[in-house]
């Protein structure tokens, strides 16, 4: 019998950190850089109002959360496309762009999904060399030529932690060919209190070769409604309209989203929480000898060269005692593993457990 074959497609699949352990749930899991505190009180609230509405299809473009979100960010909303996570849009953006034979650029050590939507739609991903666990403007640069067709750049970078200040972000854009698309994710920028630092929209929301995404999933803690959302120019956004699937942000995503880009008290809180514990978090490492930095986002990267365990073993250890974090083997990078900031229970257990692995 003959079947139909499917197309031949060369990417990696995505591995979604770990809910298990050896067949058991685990209670408190640090793997995913989810929200510590949770959804807005007021997101949820809204996402329980809709009720007998879920028989209804959402508004195809989100017409009113687009206003909404342009009205909060001083952004106009024929310049705002939404999609099931940011990452929908950068399949989408790939999907637009991409031909066979084409050029991506990433920073070695940046998040996993460009690269394999890149590949999805034909492309070769080259990759610049990191300085210290940071993206480089001069490697990324040097990777450049006539293939080259975009440029993929978390501002703070996942699984990293790191990030380009304001200065380096627009060198890149300035010798960048004006026909290459940056990319910039913005997924953590609300972690970031620094003045040499901007997002990817305070610096170029105005450009016309730059697309800048933003995710519900971090610090707005809506990660199981896959919700987020891209800003680019006129002229990018309206193609990204013809391909975009209709009714692909559900009618629940958009009233919780709604509320959480609004309740800017909540959104102080969770930023206060995170800076409270990303200071305690670091002093109990550094004690113990994990070489990290002082996190600007919420999560960690620990690495074990200097102390007696290896990463595998204290992943192992961690996981025996009910904390799931994330092994960084996907990634390439040796030794380490990457590490949410979660609640306050959830620190205090991954603190002491810690300290009881290392005897300090």
């Amino acid at each position: 019998m003959k079947l139909p074959k499917p197309r031949k497609i060369i990417a990696e699949k995505y591995v979604a950190g770990l809910s298990l352990f050896k067949s058991r749930r685990s209670p408190i899991k640090l793997s995913a850089n989810e929200s510590a505190l949770g959804p807005s009180p007021k997101a949820v609230k809204s996402y329980n109002s809709i009720g007998k509405g879920f028989v209804r299809y959402p508004d195809s473009d989100g017409t009113f959360f687009r206003k909404v979100l342009a009205k909060k960010f001083n952004l106009k909303k024929e310049r705002i496309i939404l999609g099931s996570g940011s990452d929908q849009i950068f399949e989408l953006v790939c999907k637009l762009f991409l031909n066979k034979g084409d050029e991506v650029i990433v920073p070695e050590y940046s998040f996993i999904i460009y690269r394999i939507y890149s590949r999805m739609f034909g492309a070769k991903v080259r990759y610049a060399k990191e300085e210290n666990f940071k993206a480089s403007v001069n490697s990324i640069l040097n990777c450049v030529n006539k293939k080259t067709k975009i440029v993929f750049l978390a501002n703070p970078n996942n699984p990293t932690g790191t990030y380009l200040d304001k200065f380096e972000i627009i060198k890149l854009r300035k010798k960048l060919r004006s026909d290459i698309l940056l990319v910039i994710d913005d997924a953590y920028y609300e972690y970031i209190y620094d003045s040499n630092y901007s997002s990817g929209i305070d610096l170029f929301s105005k450009s016309e070769n730059v697309i800048v995404t933003r995710t519900f999933s971090k610090i707005y803690g809506l990660a199981g409604l896959r919700i987020g959302w891209g800003y680019g120019s006129k002229n990018i956004i309206k193609k990204l309209y013809e391909i975009k699937p209709p009714f692909n942000v559900s009618r629940p995503a958009l009233f919780a989203a709604t509320q959480a880009v609004q309740d800017s008290k909540w959104l102080k809180k969770a930023i206060d929480h995170n800076t409270f514990w990303a200071e305690k978090i670091f002093e109990v490492a550094d004690q113990i000898g994990i070489t990290t930095n002082k996190t600007n986002v919420n999560f960690f990267l620990f690495n074990f060269n200097y102390v007696k365990l290896n990463s595998s073993q204290v992943f192992n250890k961690l996981a025996n005692s009910g904390i799931l974090v994330r092994q960084m083997d996907v990634y390439d990078i040796k030794n380490s593993l990457r590490v949410t900031i979660g609640n306050s229970y959830e620190n205090k257990k991954l603190i002491l457990t810690l300290k009881k692995i290392f005897n300090v």
